[in-house]
């Protein structure tokens, strides 16, 4: 999470380090049976009455409960790394929330609804008043107020979603709170979702597929809502703009991250040198946003991303691809081939190296396909995802139960990559893209959450095959 404003305070000094800890037998560990671990190693950041953290550069003040820290780690306690995130993002905190909404956790004895649900409604809101200089900024304090940070008009989009997945979780004094937050948030997207936007790496304004991809998805679900949440008149006309505009991004041969509005059709707002195509948020706006598994767009992209970093032949290649792939694991995978970010912003590295959260993405999209492909009969094979499916072993003459079949087990080889590289099943923002061990900043809540939803996303495709 870099940005023009990153704050580097509360010391640390700039030195390598690795963690070379024992690693987990990755063809014996059962994926399915982690979840309950990692789902409570991601609850370590929520914040409530009973568990409070403490600001690491404002000794005695506490955080309120609802606060999801992005990651306790801050550069005093974590060498090699300059950035603070013990921070409230508004969009790591609403992913989190799809997971605690996604558990099924039990609610408080008096019917009063998840508490967690209702602690994290409360504290949105609460970041919600204090939103400055737009309700789009991404960062707050653990206390709920500002920190100087980027305007993401995503954030309201995927907090949206998150509070229209929780709703029926949530105490009676939370859905009043969350429909006041949903009708402020819907207000404002409309304002907003044909101007450009930072984008989800903070790093670039201009039109985001990613964004997008949300405003589409939280939009559609607000018109269908049957909480009595107020539906705007211009929620239609939106839905229509955004779908038409998402088909501009498209190339020809893949899906542009950031749009150049006065461009033509696929043209970059980013020069080509900055290597910022194809960019794994592609694949992400699927998993949080709008964009169908089937989409062969979406496919060919996802294709070329996994192509650059397991290639041999490629000049993006990790090279812990080549090892993992003679264990029969993987490829881990990035943000995009010409990222320079590796945790410490002083000594920016350029290739940059595989994320837990865009390797987890990735095997998502192949558990949402092969559950696709196993409902439908039907594999969405052209010559935009030619590519994408040989990847998998997959060609014209595969039966589609065996195409499913072939996309779970890629996704299966992707996570259990994951779990082999962490450290005790804890996981970082980053792996080394050459030695595999894990980097940069330590205990990321997104790592946890991106694993778990692609976790549940494997569970039902294993559950729709098992009752055929």
């Amino acid at each position: 999470m870099t940005s023009p404003t990153s704050g580097r305070a509360c010391g640390g000094a700039h030195q390598d380090f690795e963690k070379h800890a024992p690693r987990a037998a990755h063809g014996q560990t059962d994926l399915t049976a982690l979840a309950p671990f990692l789902f409570l190693m991601m609850m370590r950041n929520v914040t409530s009455d009973g568990f409070v953290v403490e600001d690491p550069c404002n000794p005695g003040e506490f955080s309120l409960p609802g606060c999801v820290i992005a990651a306790p780690s801050y550069p005093a306690n974590t060498p090699g790394v300059d950035q603070n995130y013990v921070f409230h993002w508004v969009r790591d905190a609403a992913i989190t929330a799809l997971e605690i909404a996604a558990a099924g956790l039990p609610g408080t004895p008096d019917g009063g609804g998840v508490e967690a649900l209702n602690d994290y409604v409360a504290f949105a809101s609460l970041c919600q008043d204090n939103a400055t200089p737009t309700l789009g900024h991404a960062c707050y304090t653990i206390r709920g107020k500002a920190r100087p940070w980027s305007e993401q008009n995503d954030g309201p989009g995927i907090q949206s979603i998150a509070l229209l997945e929780a709703f029926d979780q949530l105490s009676d004094t939370a859905k009043a709170t969350a429909l006041k937050v949903l009708g402020t948030n819907i207000t404002y997207l409309l304002e907003v979702y044909r101007k450009p936007t930072t984008n989800l790496w903070e790093e670039h304004v201009a039109q985001s597929f990613f964004a997008r991809a949300i405003h589409l998805r939280c939009l559609r679900q607000v018109s269908a809502n049957t909480i009595g949440l107020a539906v705007p008149a211009g929620v239609g006309p939106a839905i229509a703009y955004l779908e038409q505009e998402i088909e501009r991004h498209w190339n020809g041969t893949i899906y542009v991250s950031m749009l150049d509005p006065d461009g033509a059709p696929g043209t970059s707002s980013l020069p080509p040198s900055l290597g910022y195509d194809p960019n794994i948020d592609i694949v992400s706006a699927a998993i949080y946003g709008a964009i169908a598994c089937d989409d062969t767009r979406l496919l060919a992209t996802a294709g070329e991303l996994r192509r650059l970093w397991s290639d041999p032949a490629s000049d993006a290649l990790y090279p812990i691809n080549l090892a993992d792939a003679e264990k029969g694991i993987g490829p881990l995978l990035g943000r995009y081939p010409g990222d320079i970010y590796d945790g410490d912003t002083a000594h920016p590295v350029r290739g940059g190296h595989p994320w837990p959260l865009c390797t987890a993405n990735f095997a998502e999209l192949y558990y949402r396909l092969a559950r696709h492909v196993f409902e439908t009969g039907a594999i969405p094979l052209d010559d935009r995802s030619r590519t994408f499916f040989k990847q998998v072993g997959v060609s014209d003459a595969t039966p589609p139960a065996d195409a499913a079949q072939a996309l779970q087990d890629a996704g299966d080889r992707m996570m259990r990559a994951i779990v082999f590289h962490s450290n005790h099943y804890e996981l970082s923002e980053q792996f080394d893209g050459t030695s595999g061990f894990e980097k940069s900043v330590r205990n990321l809540t997104w790592s946890y959450a991106a694993f778990l939803s692609a976790l549940r996303a494997k569970q039902a495709f294993v559950r729709d095959a098992a009752g055929s």
